[in-house]
């Protein structure tokens, strides 16, 4: 089965812990603090490798971390970096946040490289904090914590042309036509259980990229069938050729048949339906009567062609009408920005994932106090010892650092004030 899904838990690197250790040498009774700072984690990077074309490999290993940096030493040695890693993906992936669904990067277009969730910064050594006040001070700053994800990979083909149509109506035997795409073909349905991409060359005009996208039935937008895992696929095309069964050889009426597609297209995404498309009719070599074949051509341009769908009739097998199709949709795509289709950013993991949240400053005036909260804050009262001074003036450092006296002070506060951090409270002095 062609792997073009994938749940994968990504992690980046803890930063180190910072060290706290003195100078310890001979005739150097009282040396300073020399506690090395921690190294930074590795990051989670997402690269494009032209040389993969399935997401099979993320469907057997579904875990990945990078590697946490190391704590620092004594003597100001710094932490090893942990390594980063790399994860490569077919050109066209799509990557999601798993439980919202939305997007945070298309490895499309320009997009070979992307940073997706950055290692934790290394925790600075006691031998940053050191003043004239405190020359030794016993505590260092801890690193910073990993990031993690669930992800959702979903690889969406890249053609500029998608084939729809239900089963066994020959869109397979088109693209094995007109291109070097060689797809299994027999009659049963959902012969294809993969897209397939052909290159179309044109003489005297520009090529471009098919999609063969596997048989649709009724209700595949609601998971009926296979139809629905394939869909996607179609997202990134601009021009649809709808390939019908217009002689009916499986007893179906081709005129429902295609209203039948258009709607499980819309189910799906409402604005496929209004991307251009035209109506291959095909197997007509199949009605030997001549005014039925006539018929039967008519009847279906009466019914689209108003729409905007222009017919054409075909043969998949002789070739016939196959060439008035392809300088068509060539024609429609030159009229079409050729720009491609990107998904744009819905998601930011560095705002969205907790630890890393905004914190808040807000009044409260039921209490009369001000109150500041935040993940980051959660976590910094964490491993901060406040009944110490020295903890108590990290602490404010860390406040002062981040913004958070500033966003006080535009709220009115005044010397005296309480300020409530979680279940601390204490009186603001600036």
């Amino acid at each position: 089965m062609f792997a073009d899904r994938a749940t994968i838990y990504v992690r980046s690197g803890k930063g180190g812990d910072g060290h706290v250790s003195f100078r310890r040498e001979k005739y150097v009774p009282n040396g300073g603090p020399d506690g090395g700072d921690g190294g930074t984690g590795g990051d989670v990077i997402l690269k494009v490798d032209n040389g993969v074309n399935t997401l099979a490999d993320y469907r057997h290993i579904r875990k990945y971390q990078a590697e946490h940096g190391q704590d620092g030493g004594k003597k100001n040695c710094r932490g090893k970096n942990g390594q980063d890693i790399i994860l490569k993906v077919p050109e066209g992936t799509v990557v999601k946040e798993a439980e919202s669904g939305k997007v945070i990067v298309d490895m499309s277009g320009d997009m070979k490289e992307y940073v997706l969730l950055k290692g934790g910064k290394g925790g600075n050594g006691n031998q940053h904090y050191a003043t004239s006040t405190m020359q030794a001070p016993k505590y260092a700053q801890p690193g910073q914590p990993a990031m993690e994800l669930n992800l959702q990979l979903e690889l969406k083909v890249i053609a500029d042309v998608g084939l729809v149509g239900f089963p066994n109506v020959g869109k397979s035997t088109f693209l094995t036509k007109v291109s070097n795409a060689r797809p299994e073909i027999a009659n049963y349905h959902f012969t294809t259980l993969s897209p397939h991409l052909g290159v179309v060359d044109l003489k005297d005009a520009k090529g471009f990229v098919v999609a063969d996208i596997p048989g649709l039935i009724e209700g595949a937008a609601d998971g009926v069938g296979l139809g629905h895992e394939f869909l996607r696929h179609i997202e990134r095309t601009k021009v649809i050729i709808h390939v019908v069964d217009a002689a009916g050889t499986e007893g179906r009426d081709p005129i429902e048949d295609i209203y039948a597609i258009n709607k499980e297209l819309a189910l799906y995404n409402e604005d496929l339906p209004k991307r251009p498309q035209i109506i291959a009719a095909n197997k007509l070599d199949m009605i030997f009567d001549e005014d039925e074949k006539e018929a039967v051509l008519n009847k279906l341009s009466d019914e689209f062609e108003p729409q905007g769908y222009k017919v054409f009739p075909m043969s998949a097998i002789s070739g016939s009408g196959v060439r008035e199709i392809l300088y068509k949709v060539r024609e429609m795509l030159d009229s079409i920005d050729d720009a491609p289709v990107i998904f744009e950013q819905e998601y930011f993991p560095e705002l969205m994932i907790a630890g890393n949240e905004p914190y808040t400053v807000e009044y409260d005036a039921e209490n009369d106090e001000y109150v500041v909260e935040g993940p980051r804050i959660e976590k910094m009262l964490g491993y901060t010892n406040l009944e110490s001074e020295k903890g108590f003036v990290f602490f404010q450092r860390f406040l002062k650092e981040n913004e958070i006296l500033d966003k006080l002070e535009e709220l009115g506060i005044e010397d005296g004030d309480t300020v409530r951090l979680y279940d601390l409270s204490f009186e603001y002095y600036k």
